[in-house]
């Protein structure tokens, strides 16, 4: 059965609550609710054709799809999402270490940051950057609940998701240098 009825009265269960019911707006509430809205728009990204043509180095010489690079952060999501919940799930060092392998390789093929840039050039990697603003939200979330203290929530999760975030504006800018675009930095005027 798709639904229950027992959310009705704007309340919801999570794995460490026991018979107990959460409210909907509780920061717990809210920061899965974000996770989850990260976690769909990933799978945005990954129905884009190109995300199944672009690639971005492992950092050992060999390379990997974004598409595969996006599937992993969705599963990866999944962990934080359990966590916030209450559930013994944990991001480990070794997936935070993961994204930092992709972002510093990507970064040593990508024309050095000297100003933020507008968001755009190519469909994809527009997608990454929203996708990237939903990866700061999830993680702001995140830190509301930890700061909370009703949920512990670990010191490898918050950096994962602050990687998160790294990694996906790496694929956007990786995405337009593939492409031939070159970026474009705000004017301010």
């Amino acid at each position: 059965m798709l639904y229950t009825g027992k959310g009705d009265k704007g309340t919801t269960k999570t794995f460490g609550e026991c018979d107990q019911r959460i409210s909907k707006s509780s920061a717990v509430a809210e920061a899965l609710g974000t996770l989850d809205e990260i976690n769909s728009f990933l799978g945005v990204v990954k129905m884009k054709p190109r995300s199944r043509e672009i690639t971005v180095p492992r950092g050992d010489g060999m390379r990997s799809k974004i598409v595969d690079v996006v599937s992993q952060a969705q599963q990866n999501l999944f962990i934080v999402q359990a966590e916030v919940a209450g559930a013994d799930k944990h991001i480990t060092l070794e997936k935070i270490s993961e994204l930092e392998v992709i972002i510093n390789a990507t970064e040593l093929e990508l024309p050095p940051i000297k100003t933020f840039f507008v968001s755009g050039g190519t469909e994809l990697g527009a997608l990454l950057d929203v996708a990237r603003t939903f990866a700061r939200r999830a993680e702001r979330r995140v830190v509301a609940v930890s700061e909370e203290g009703k949920v512990p929530v670990g010191k490898d999760t918050l950096a994962y998701l602050n990687r998160l975030s790294s990694l996906l504006y790496a694929m956007a800018r990786q995405v337009n240098h593939k492409s031939g675009i070159t970026e474009e930095p705000p004017t301010y005027w």
